[in-house]
């Protein structure tokens, strides 16, 4: 993605791309970019391998208020599982291995981006 269209981007939306292109990079395939299901939205799903993964792409500016991941809260894990729920009931999915990714962006100091990928987070 060009320098130039990531600025255009709100910036959770920006992190959310950034996070695809990353997971593309790992071999990832994208199924779903924000599926909304109750009011809750799940940032990516995507396939690894034999897994379903639902992805929730935490972006910030700084660590001044903790990781990126920490945002995390119990309340908003239960919302993604019943997100997650419901994107397996529509789409008629049985007996399907899936898991919950975290992706964490940090922009350090210098413009630096540090990404960290939390594989089955949700544990």
């Amino acid at each position: 993605m060009e320098k130039d269209q990531i600025n255009s981007l709100p910036f959770g939306r920006w992190g959310e791309e950034l996070a695809a292109a990353y997971l593309q990079k790992k071999g990832y395939q994208i199924l779903e970019h924000n599926f909304n299901f109750h009011h809750t939205e799940i940032d990516l799903i995507t396939r690894d391998g034999s897994y379903l993964v639902f992805v929730e792409v935490k972006t910030r500016s700084s660590a001044d208020f903790g990781t990126p991941e920490e945002a995390l809260t119990p309340r908003k894990k239960y919302h993604l599982r019943r997100a997650a729920e419901g994107y397996l009931y529509l789409n008629n999915l049985n007996n399907i291995d899936c898991r919950f990714d975290v992706i964490s962006i940090l922009f350090g100091p210098n413009g630096q981006i540090e990404i960290e990928h939390f594989e089955n987070a949700f544990e």
